[in-house]
Order: C-alpha cells, then structure tokens, then sequence
C-alpha cells in the first residue's frame, strides 16, 4: 500500500510502498480516503516520541482520518464492513498511521461512524482538533454571561472553540487578522482582537476592563501566558494545549490552570456528530493536497499560520 512514512526521527517524510495490515481480534480495518493534517505529526516526525514510546521504523505518519470500514476482526460487533467511518487512527507503537491507503483502529478506540452527509475530506479534519475544542471548553467549565478569549482562533482547534464557546452562551474574544476578522465573527466571535497589532492585553482591558473569565490558548508560549494571565477575574480559567501554563502558581493566585492533552475518543465524536449534524459545529478544510505532497503541507504547517484544516486525499 502506499503511505507516507519517516525512516528515521528527522527523516524527510517520503512516500513509501508497505505492507498493508491485517486486522487482529477487536480491531478494524479502514481504507483510507482522506487523512487530517495535525501539527502533532510532524512534532512526531522529529522526534516528539523518542524519549516515551518505542517507535518502529518505518512510522507512517497521521492521526486523523475518513474512510470506509473494509474488514472486521475476530469479535468486533461495533462496526461492519462498508460503513463510513472516522476518528484518530494512528497507532505509534506499531508504527501505523492515517497517512496510508490502509490503517488499523480498535473497535473500542477513537472511531465513530462519520456524521449525516459529511464528505470524507470534511471529516477527516475533525478528529483531533475539535474534539480537542470541545474538550477545552468542557474543562473551563464555559456558561452563559462568561467572557472568553480564544488565542490561536484561526487554526482547526481555534475555530471549534469559538463555535463552541459562543453555544455554550458565553462572549466570545478571538484572537484573528483583519482578512479573518469575518470568518471569527460568522463562526459565533462577538469581537476580534489583532494580535500582530498590538498587545493583546491592551486591546482586550480597552473594551472589557474589569477582566474576563476564561483563555483557551492553541498557540502561546510560557512567557505569552504568564502575560495574559493578567486578564484572569478572580477564579478565572485558563486553558491551554502548549502546556504553557503553571497549574500551581495559578492556584496561588485564586485562578485555575489546566494543561491539556487533546485525546479523541468514540464518546466525543459521537457527541461531535450530533453537533455537526445539527448545523452547531461546521469545520472549514482550509486546503486539500494529495497524498504525495504530505512533505511539502507539513512543513508549511510547521511554519505556523493556519487558518482552516489541511486534509490529504488518499
């Protein structure tokens, strides 16, 4: 089959011919149709494992996937041969990934059968980053009459969490450029803030001065956080999957930190179909490229800037 491989950490990802696998007890085996780019690939690629997971090579890469059911295990009841279906498809430790023709999903892991009348390159940009997206706005602990900002608004997870933060009924700050100033305010945003134009601090104080409650943060560092922390109420929230925050120095001054680790599971994506089929969630695919330039859309994705979904078609 083909996939889209590293050889080593560092590697140039290159397009590889490998076996295809083969089901075992309780897992599926999907065809891929389409595979969601996600900045965790690449950061996989270079080496993000090296130190916790014994990786073998070669590692296909990709996490995020559509396709369609093409055989079942021994004692897999959940799921059946043809049906659609999408979810986090990578598994490392066995060096297998969403960016190949073929790839193996537990049953009882991340996978659900994809939403009403969804397209395979629609769906395959949802796993990771919404299902990260509404993962962060559960943890805050969003309500209505909350004020929050959305750091990094633009990329897949930054536009779930506006969506989802204004249905949970709460103010919405996003963080865009004046060209995606539009696209923030049409997903759920009640006000933009420029980053490259100025402190953000500045720019949130100036209309909200009394502070607001909650930061869901896809794109700063420690020292962006120790700063914007300063926006925090009293009991405030901050969320963050940079892991850039301090949980207990946080504590010490009445606010909540978390750091999160995005882990889609069969749970939040059938929670994400019910959203998407009932028009509450929409996923903008920014761009979609064949499998075979998968270098090239990684390392744009590396040089940071997204404002959509990139999706491989398989």
């Amino acid at each position: 089959m083909r996939a889209i491989a590293v050889s080593e950490y560092g590697a140039t990802p290159a397009l590889m011919n490998l076996p295809r696998p083969e089901p075992g007890p309780g897992e599926i085996l999907v065809r891929v149709i389409a595979a969601g780019l996600n900045p965790l690939d690449w950061k996989i690629a270079e080496g993000m494992l090296k130190d916790s997971v014994d990786v073998p090579f070669p590692l296909i890469l990709g996490r995020d996937g559509a396709g369609v059911v093409e055989e079942a295990g021994e004692g897999v009841t959940r799921l059946r041969h043809g049906e659609q279906v999408y979810g986090a498809f990578g598994m490392v430790e066995r060096g297998l990934g969403s960016y190949a023709e073929y790839v193996l999903v537990r049953e009882d892991g991340p996978v659900a059968r994809m939403p009403q009348g969804m397209i395979y390159t629609q769906a395959a940009a949802v796993p990771t980053a919404s299902a990260t997206a509404l993962a962060m706005v559960d943890q805050a602990r969003i309500d209505t009459g909350q004020t929050v900002l959305v750091v990094g608004a633009t990329g897949g997870v930054g536009q779930g969490a506006v969506q989802l933060a204004s249905r949970a009924g709460a103010k919405v700050i996003a963080t865009a450029r004046d060209d995606m100033a539009g696209t923030m305010r049409r997903l759920g945003a009640d006000e933009t803030v420029d980053h490259s134009a100025g402190d953000l601090n500045q720019q949130v104080l100036a209309v909200h001065s009394d502070g607001i409650d909650a930061i869901l943060d896809m794109a700063g560092d420690n020292r962006s956080a120790e700063h914007l922390v300063q926006l925090l109420r009293p009991g405030g929230t901050y969320i963050s999957t940079t892991w850039s925050v301090n949980p207990d120095s946080m504590e010490a001054k009445g606010l909540r930190g978390v750091n999160l680790q995005g882990q889609p599971s069969a749970e939040l994506l059938e929670r994400l179909s019910d959203l998407i089929d009932s028009g509450a969630l929409r996923v903008r695919v920014e761009r979609e490229v064949p499998l075979e330039q998968a270098a090239d859309a990684l390392a744009d994705n590396r040089m940071g800037g997204a404002r959509g979904k990139t999706v491989l078609r398989v």
